[in-house]
């Protein structure tokens, strides 16, 4: 069998590129999964062309994390880039690694030189519905990946004493200063900023992504009580939209939508699906997860960085699967979930055939995704979706080699 399918695949002719991706491989068990993938996925059937980098920790510590800056470049430069799972370093990986030092995420690094947006949508299959009945569509979140929280200054008040808000301008003149608190105790204290150009980004990415691909925007802060740092985002987004993008909103028959916060929570919950929500970043960190979670597995969330002048990054939306890579490393059996590393390939490629008007390779992205879902509609799925299935469905768990070669052969059949 294994025989005559080899064949089947030789008389298949390796579908070309002519512009390179931009590879960057990762760590643990995903980097595994990277290998996998390409091994059985691609190679095969793509005379693939990419431009490599290593992020994963050992060579992001042995070039003080320079790759990591040389991978976003050449992403500027490329237009497209696929991007494997990276650990960010705590405390405990600084020790296992031997670090000289806490190397910053990837991820922040390279969304910081793309001044880029993260577009995260879960991939649905007929045997698993939603937590929430009512969502029949996916729900795509974009969330601001500047900023907030992630760049807070933040103190632990340590006895009695007054804070104050202070700017001063470029010349050295203070021209803001307000009591945030008159502490009668500890406590604690943040600072967060954003800019006007980093939310502009924000914003053109956002609107051109629903062009793109033809969806609603809804849009939700808190600026009845964020009155200053709400409202900017708010206002800015009504300004962009306003001059910008909404006669082609009305040619295209979408819409775009504001409101709070909490409101927007309600109308998700209520709603089908099927539209992009865009978030703070915070709140699109936490809402992602909500959406991902409620559709199925985080193992089954597509993510996209776009840029506002129209660079993409795809990844996994999930880390490393660290606790699977060390029973790997032990030889033991494992069923991690490649789906999303696997999506990331198939936009990565669809849209560099999108940009090099190569049809074949955008038609292969098509079909490589078709053949997961095939193959997981055929009952043949990862330990951690097995659990999730409709009553009366027939799911066998497989180990991931197992599961990649099943897609591999119903890739192979649709080529």
């Amino acid at each position: 069998m294994l025989y005559i399918m080899v064949l089947e695949e030789m008389k298949v002719e390796k579908i070309k590129m002519t512009t390179p991706l931009v590879e960057m491989d990762g760590d643990e068990m995903t980097r595994i999964i990277w290998k996998m993938i390409k091994d059985e996925l691609l190679l095969p059937f793509i005379d693939l062309k990419t431009e490599y980098y290593d992020l994963g920790l050992p060579e992001r510590e042995k070039t003080k994390d320079k790759v990591t800056f040389d991978a976003a470049y050449a992403n500027q430069k490329y237009g497209v880039s696929v991007k494997c799972a990276t650990i960010t370093p705590n405390k405990q990986r600084v020790e296992e690694y031997n670090l000289s030092e806490m190397w910053k995420s990837p991820n922040g690094t390279i969304r910081a030189i793309l001044d880029g947006t993260v577009f995260r949508a879960p991939i649905l299959i007929d045997s698993i519905k939603p937590a929430v009945r009512n969502w029949k569509k996916p729900i795509t979140i974009a969330r601001h990946a500047y900023g907030d929280v992630y760049k807070a200054t933040e103190f632990r008040v340590p006895t009695n004493g007054k804070a104050n808000l202070v700017f001063t301008d470029k010349d050295g003149n203070e021209i803001f200063n307000k009591e945030i608190y008159d502490f009668e105790c500890p406590g604690v204290l943040q600072g967060q900023y954003n800019k006007d150009s980093s939310i502009r980004s924000f914003a053109h990415s956002c609107f051109n992504y629903a062009i793109n691909t033809k969806q609603d925007l809804w849009f939700a802060t808190k600026d009845t009580i964020s009155k200053q740092y709400d409202q900017t985002f708010k206002l800015i987004f009504q300004e962009i939209f306003d001059e910008c993008y909404k006669e082609k909103f009305e040619e295209l028959g979408i819409t775009y939508f504001y409101t709070l916060i909490d409101d927007a929570v309600a109308r998700v919950i209520r709603s089908e699906g099927g539209y992009i929500w865009a978030c703070k970043n915070y709140d699109g960190d936490v809402m992602s997860d909500m959406v991902s979670t409620a559709f199925g597995s985080l193992a089954m969330m597509t993510s996209v960085l776009v840029s506002p002048d129209g660079k993409y990054e795809y990844e996994a939306a999930h880390g490393t699967v660290t606790r699977h890579y060390y029973r790997y490393l032990k030889g033991e059996d494992t069923s991690t979930n490649p789906m999303a590393t696997i999506y990331a390939w198939s936009g990565a490629l669809r849209k560099r055939g999108e940009l090099d008007g190569l049809n074949d390779l955008v038609d292969f992205a098509g079909k490589l995704e078709k053949a997961c879902i095939d193959t997981l509609n055929d009952g043949i799925m990862t330990k951690d979706l097995v659990g999730l299935v409709e009553p009366g469905v027939k799911a066998t768990a497989v180990n991931t080699a197992t599961f990649i070669k099943k897609i591999r052969t119903r890739l192979a059949s649709k080529l």
